[in-house]
């Protein structure tokens, strides 16, 4: 794996820690009460997306697990269409894509 791509991997797993963590102890409905909270989660997931497309495409070829498209184009959606983020979809990307994305992810980092 090229040095790059391993940078933006990286940022990845960090970010999707921090999105997780943001999270963690908090329930749906604080997203839609806490602004501070919606922004960061938001922005988390909005490095993700631009990590991944930062990736080279042999890189992504040899981390198959990964829905590079999904995370690019929901990193896409977020940044301008600002006014339509559906805070469901936060959510669940938070709680339950996550983890498996940072498992592959970790998983590629591990290798030599």
């Amino acid at each position: 794996m090229q040095a790059d791509d391993r940078i933006r991997i990286r940022h990845m797993v960090d970010a999707a820690n921090a999105a997780r963590g943001f999270l963690s102890g908090r329930q749906r409905a604080d997203l839609d009460t806490d602004q501070m909270l919606l922004f960061a989660v938001v922005r988390a997931i909005e490095i993700i997306g631009e990590a991944a497309a930062r990736v080279s495409p042999e890189c992504r070829a040899a981390v198959p697990g990964v829905p590079w498209p999904a995370i690019i184009g929901m990193r896409n959606r977020m940044v301008h269409a600002y006014f339509d983020i559906d805070h469901d979809v936060v959510w669940q990307t938070v709680q339950v894509e996550l983890a498996p994305l940072m498992s592959v992810l970790q998983a590629a980092l591990n290798r030599p």
